[in-house]
């Protein structure tokens, strides 16, 4: 058969080859690429070596659920703190105790940090307690061979230094101490090979070794410790890192691991991908925090339900049943009502005095809260059943003692301040009684009568809900709305900052 024969065959080939490989296009279902996994970067995390065990697991099983490898670095946390001072490059960094976390941010190298679990020090021995070692006293006897951990270089050292120093023992502790280690597992293994006779450790790491156990005493057993998770400022992929953190931090992820091994879990999240958290926020607040509330979502990879509304209405809803995840509000005076959902004291961001409104150069010359009540007045203000600002108001006249003067000449009464504002800019109002805060954008066209009363003041504050399941994520929104970022937004919206101080005590 010549070449010209065969052509036909040659074309029905590839016919046949085509159709497959379209077939195959058309069933194929690429499955979804992470953003993660997409850019092909690790995370990289340094490790306080005595949380080695879990946060590798933890870690390993992470890089299997979402194809993002997770590199861990281990060491003494105090090193770990000086390498990161010098490199100043990494993802997250895992402190096995708070003084260290506070150490870092102080530096300026930590962002976000997330509880995981609490650590406790205790004395650690072969199995069966051959010297008898039962106190702080008994590590000092001549026959007792001790190791401790270096405080330059671990968490542990750093603590036992300073329970010592209380007790009075600390000079006496270091000339005993046969050996000072970088780290609380090298400790551990010491006494587990018979180098030494006892040594000071955390308590968890005596449960991963069958070959020790550990001896309770109050002055070390008072010394407990939060081990955190913080996202290191020099992260170039800070959702992936936020991403990761709280996967470690999740209460049916990564803290069953820390249970598992023998740590106290801290109270942390239920695990989502994207979670989502229900904010309830008093719409005078909306100006101020809505850029926040976006840059928020994007760097943690969540969602944010904001529910802007009067915080009367915010009240009801949630006495019919609606659940927030975090509540801010036009004033403090509206978590009373619904305080079994948020049982811990409200945080105080900020305040914005009420003031009078009236069109440009004050044509009715209204000086003072007696002068609403004016013949022929057409007056605005917000519903006291419905807002905080109405309730507010009610309050200040009913004080003043013209409440039935000055509704006479009401004549709208609306669910927030921005919608009295918009009538007064339309000339539909002589006056209206609103915050100063819903002036800023509009002082142009508008004059402002301030108010002296005591009670012409509202203050905004921040509740986390108590059966949230994403409370540290709740706790973290919070810490963004107290930054410095968030304060230049408030300001420039006309509040007056309070940096997210705690109310004063009674």
């Amino acid at each position: 058969m010549n070449g010209t024969s065969h052509r036909p065959w040659i074309a029905l080939g590839i016919c046949v080859a085509l159709a497959a490989v379209l077939i195959g296009l058309l069933v194929w279902k690429p499955s979804p690429r992470r953003p993660d996994a997409a850019q092909g970067r690790p995370l990289v995390m340094y490790c306080a070596a005595g949380i080695k065990p879990p946060v590798e697991a933890v870690a390993r099983q992470y890089e299997r659920e979402y194809g993002v490898p997770v590199q861990l670095q281990y060491g003494g946390t105090g090193t770990l703190l000086a390498n990161l001072r010098v490199a100043k490059v990494g993802d997250l960094f895992l402190a096995a105790d708070s003084s260290f976390t506070r150490l870092a941010r102080e530096q300026g190298l930590l962002a976000e940090v997330s509880p995981l679990a609490r650590l406790r020090l205790v004395i650690a021995v072969r199995k069966g307690n051959p010297k008898n070692i039962r106190s702080l006293q008994d590590l000092l006897r001549a026959e007792v061979s001790l190791a401790l951990a270096n405080p330059e270089a671990a968490s542990a050292g750093k603590v036992t230094q300073k329970v010592l120093e209380k007790a009075g023992q600390w000079a006496e502790a270091q000339k005993r101490a046969k050996v000072f280690k970088p780290t609380v597992t090298d400790v551990a293994n010491d006494i587990k090979l018979g180098t030494v006779d006892a040594g000071v450790v955390w308590d968890a790491t005596v449960r991963q070794y069958p070959e020790l156990e550990m001896v309770r005493v109050p002055e070390l057993d008072a010394a407990a410790e939060t081990v955190s998770i913080g996202v290191l400022k020099s992260t170039s992929q800070p959702t992936a890192a936020l991403r990761f953190a709280r996967y470690l931090g999740a209460r049916d992820k990564g803290l069953t691991e820390f249970a598992r091994l023998g740590y106290e879990p801290a109270d942390g999240d239920v695990w989502a991908e994207t979670p989502e958290l229900v904010l309830y926020s008093g719409a005078m607040n909306r100006v101020a925090v809505d850029e926040t509330l976006r840059q928020f979502e994007q760097r943690e990879g969540v969602r944010i339900t904001r529910i802007y509304n009067g915080c009367g209405i915010l009240v009801a809803q949630m006495k019919a049943g609606g659940r927030p995840d975090a509540y801010l509000t036009c004033d403090r005076s509206f978590v009373p009502p619904v305080a079994d959902l948020f049982p811990e004291p409200p945080v105080e961001v900020s305040d914005s005095r009420i003031v009078i409104l009236t069109p440009k150069g004050n044509p009715k010359n209204l000086r003072t809260l007696a002068d609403l009540a004016q013949k022929g007045l057409r007056v605005g203000v917000a519903n006291a059943e419905q807002s905080t600002l109405g309730a507010l108001t009610r309050r200040l006249l009913e004080q003043e003692g013209i409440l039935d003067q000055v509704m006479a000449n009401v004549v709208t009464q609306t669910p927030t301040a921005d919608m009295l504002v918009n009538q007064m800019r339309t000339g539909a109002l002589d006056a209206v009684v609103v915050y100063i805060s819903n002036t800023t954008f509009g002082q142009d066209q508008l004059g402002i009568v301030p108010l002296p009363q005591p009670g012409a003041l509202a203050v905004q504050t921040y509740s986390v809900a108590k059966n949230t399941p994403h409370r540290q994520l709740a706790a973290r929104l919070l810490e963004t709305l107290k930054s410095a970022a968030s304060r230049t937004r408030y300001e420039t919206a006309g509040f007056h900052w309070r940096g997210g101080n705690p109310p004063p005590g009674p």
